[in-house]
C-alpha cells in the first residue's frame, strides 16, 4: 500500500505520517520546502518523541520524500498509483497542491481502484474544500472524477509544538490525539488505519474538536499573552487565566450539548481531558504560537465567532467568549503578519466595518453589537 501526503511539516511527520506508517502505507512525502525535502529524502528513518503520559519514542522508516514544486512530475506519477492522498498542509494552501492531485487521478489506470482523499486540516470539512478545488483542476477528457476518486472529510487533533533548535527531522508531540473519519464515502471500502476511528457523521466531532480543543487552546493563548505569560502551560497554572478559559469551555459544552445530543457528563469528561492536555509541562508550547494569525481564528465559522454566534441565536449571551474575543484583539504580537494586520485594521476603520471586516457578522446579527462594543474598548485604549 502506498500514500502520498502533502505536507512534510511536524504535523505531516509526527501525526498523519506516522499513523499511516502503523498501518502499513509506503508514505511518499510531498512539500516544496526544498530543505526539508533534502533532509527527508537523504535520511532513512525519524523518531516521533510522544511526551506525557505514556511516554514513547516510534520510528518512521520506509519513507520517500519528493519536491512537488520542481518534481511535480514526479508526485503525479507517485498518485497515478497510490492508493491514500492526505494532506497536512494548511487550508490556504489546498488550492495550490489541488492541481497536482487532480493530474495524478487523471493518470490512473481504470484497473485501480478509487484513488481516497483526505484532508487532515485544521478546519471544517477541509476535504470538501480540497474536492472543490480538485473539481475546478480537472480536465473533462480524463472521465468522471467521481468514479476515479473519493473524498472523505476528517477531524484531527494534536498537539505538535515548535520544536527544539537542532533536532533535525525528529517530532516531539503529545500522547493523547485523535483522528476521525467520515466513513460514508467509502461505501464499505474504508482504508485500514488502526489509529483513526471512522463514523456515520462526522460533523459533530469536527464541531466538538473545534469549539473545544481550538477554542480552548487559543482562549489560553490570548488570556496568557495578555498576562505576560510565555508558554500555555504557565498560563493554565495561572488560576486566574485556567479559570477563564474553563468558563468558555462550560459555554461551548452546553452549546455541543444543545446542538448534538453530546450526554454531558461525557463532554464533561472530554473538556476535562482537554485541559489536561494544555497543562502538560513536557510540551513547550508558547502563547504566541498558539496565538499566531488572530484574523483567522476571529472568522466567522471558527473556533470563537462560530460557537458565540450560535449562542447568541439561542438568546444566551457568550459572555466568557466575548471575553475571549476581547483577549483575541489585544494579541499584539509584532511578529506575527496578521497580528500587524489586525491592529491596523482596529486603527483605521470605525468599531462596525471592522466587526464585518474581521468577523463577517452581519449588522443584524443578534452577537454583532457586543463584538461591536468590544471593538470600541479595544480602540479606545490605542
Amino acid at each position: 500500500m502506498k500514500a502520498v501526503h502533502f505536507g512534510a511539516g511536524n504535523i505531516g511527520r509526527g501525526f498523519v505520517g506516522l499513523l499511516l506508517h502503523e498501518a502499513g502505507y509506503e508514505v511518499v512525502f510531498a512539500d516544496v520546502a526544498d530543505a526539508l525535502i533534502s533532509q527527508l529524502a537523504s535520511a532513512s528513518s525519524y523518531e516521533v518523541h510522544e511526551v506525557g503520559e505514556n511516554a514513547a519514542v516510534k520510528t518512521v522508516s520506509g519513507f520517500r520524500a519528493l519536491n512537488s514544486g520542481t518534481e511535480e512530475a514526479a508526485v503525479v506519477a507517485e498518485i497515478a498509483t497510490a492508493d491514500l492522498v492526505t494532506t497536512a498542509v494548511g487550508p490556504h494552501i489546498l488550492k495550490f497542491v489541488a492541481p497536482v492531485i487532480a493530474r495524478g487521478i487523471a493518470g490512473r489506470s481504470p484497473s485501480l481502484a478509487p484513488l481516497q482523499v483526505m484532508a487532515c486540516e485544521n478546519a471544517i470539512n477541509a476535504t470538501d474544500l480540497l474536492h472543490s478545488e480538485v473539481e475546478a483542476a480537472w480536465d473533462g477528457a480524463a472521465g468522471d472524477l467521481s468514479s476515479a476518486a473519493v473524498f472523505a472529510n476528517t477531524a484531527v487533533d494534536r498537539i505538535v509544538p515548535n520544536q527544539a533548535p537542532g533536532q533535525g527531522l525528529d517530532v516531539t508531540v503529545e500522547t493523547f490525539y485523535e483522528w476521525v473519519i467520515d466513513r460514508t464515502p467509502f461505501a464499505g471500502e474504508a482504508p485500514v488505519i488502526p489509529g483513526a476511528t471512522f463514523v456515520d457523521e462526522l460533523g459533530p466531532y469536527i464541531e466538538r474538536k473545534l469549539f473545544t480543543v481550538n477554542t480552548g487552546h487559543a482562549s489560553a493563548a490570548y488570556f496568557g499573552y495578555g498576562a505576560g505569560l510565555e508558554k500555555i502551560s504557565d498560563a493554565m497554572a495561572d488560576e486566574s487565566v485556567a479559570a477563564r478559559v474553563r468558563a468558555v469551555l462550560e459555554e461551548t459544552k452546553s452549546l455541543l450539548v444543545a446542538k448534538h445530543g453530546f450526554v454531558e457528563a461525557e463532554q464533561e469528561a472530554y473538556v476535562q481531558k482537554i485541559l489536561s492536555r494544555f497543562t502538560n509541562p513536557y510540551l513547550p508550547d508558547t502563547v504566541t504560537r498558539v496565538g499566531r494569525a488572530p484574523l483567522r481564528k476571529l472568522g466567522r465559522h471558527e473556533r470563537f465567532i462560530g460557537p458565540a454566534a450560535e449562542l447568541a441565536e439561542r438568546g444566551v449571551t457568550p459572555v466568557a467568549l466575548l471575553d475571549a474575543i476581547s483577549a483575541a484583539l489585544r494579541f499584539d504580537d509584532g511578529a506575527d503578519d496578521e497580528a500587524v494586520e489586525l491592529a491596523r485594521m482596529l486603527a483605521e476603520m470605525d468599531a462596525a466595518e471592522a466587526v464585518e471586516r474581521i468577523t463577517d457578522l452581519p449588522p443584524s446579527h443578534p452577537l454583532f453589537p457586543q463584538v461591536r462594543k468590544l471593538i470600541e474598548e479595544r480602540k479606545a485604549e490605542a
